[in-house]
C-alpha cells in the first residue's frame, strides 16, 4: 500500500508536477484537499518557509508532510524577488502580474547581466516534532528574457530562459522539465533517499 502524505501548497501546478514525480509511489494528497489552512511564511530562507509549512501541515492532517518554497533569484537586483516570488507584485498579487514587475524591474538590465536561478528548498517531516526534517536544496540556472515566451509551466516559467535547451522554461515539454529544473532535481534526490530508507 502507498504511503499517503500531504503537500503543504495550494498551488495546483506544483501539486500536478510533484504528482507526476512522486504519485506511482506515494498518495500525495495536497493541504487544500484536507482543509489545511496555510500559515504565514515568516522565514528569512527558502529553507525555513519549506519548514514552516511543512510542519503546519502535519501537525493539522496526522500525516508524513512534504513542503517547498522555491522562487526565482535574479543576481541584477539583489536576489529579488527570492522568497518573496509568490506575492513580489503584491500580497494576492497572481502569476502575470509578478512575471510583469519583474519584466519591469529589469527592463534597463543589459543582457549579459540578466543571470538568474530557479531555487527549490524541499523539507519532508516525518511528524509535526521531527527533530530531524530531510532537507534537499537544488538551483536551476538561466536567464531573464525580456518577454514572454511559452504556455506550459506556470510562475516566471514564460520568463526565464534555459541556456541548455535554448528555450524559456514555459517552452519544454512538462516531462523535460520535471528532469532538469530545481523543483525536478530536488525530488528526484528525495524520492532516491526516501525510497533506500525502506
Amino acid at each position: 500500500m502507498k504511503t499517503k502524505i500531504i503537500l503543504a501548497t495550494s498551488n495546483p501546478g506544483k501539486t500536478k508536477e510533484f504528482n507526476a514525480m512522486l504519485g506511482s509511489i506515494f498518495e500525495v494528497v495536497s493541504q487544500k484537499d484536507m482543509n489545511v489552512e496555510e500559515v504565514p511564511e515568516t522565514g528569512l530562507s527558502f529553507v525555513e518557509n519549506a519548514l514552516i509549512k511543512a510542519r503546519n501541515a502535519a501537525k493539522h492532517s496526522g500525516l508524513p508532510a512534504l513542503a517547498d518554497d522555491s522562487g526565482i533569484v535574479v543576481d541584477a537586483i539583489n536576489g529579488e524577488p527570492g522568497i518573496y516570488s509568490a506575492r513580489y507584485a503584491g500580497p494576492s498579487s497572481k502569476d502575470e502580474e509578478n512575471t510583469q514587475k519583474l519584466l519591469n524591474v529589469m527592463s534597463q538590465v543589459p543582457d549579459s547581466e540578466r543571470t538568474a536561478r530557479f531555487w527549490c528548498s524541499i523539507v519532508y517531516v516525518r511528524h509535526a516534532m521531527d527533530p530531524t526534517p530531510l532537507v534537499i536544496q537544488h538551483g536551476w540556472e538561466g536567464e531573464i528574457l525580456r518577454e514572454k515566451k511559452g504556455t506550459n509551466g506556470f510562475g516566471y516559467d514564460p520568463i526565464f530562459y534555459v541556456p541548455t535547451h535554448g528555450c524559456s522554461s514555459a517552452e519544454l515539454d512538462p516531462a523535460e522539465k520535471n528532469k532538469i529544473s530545481h523543483r525536478g532535481l530536488a525530488l528526484q534526490e528525495l524520492l532516491s533517499i526516501l525510497l533506500n530508507k525502506d
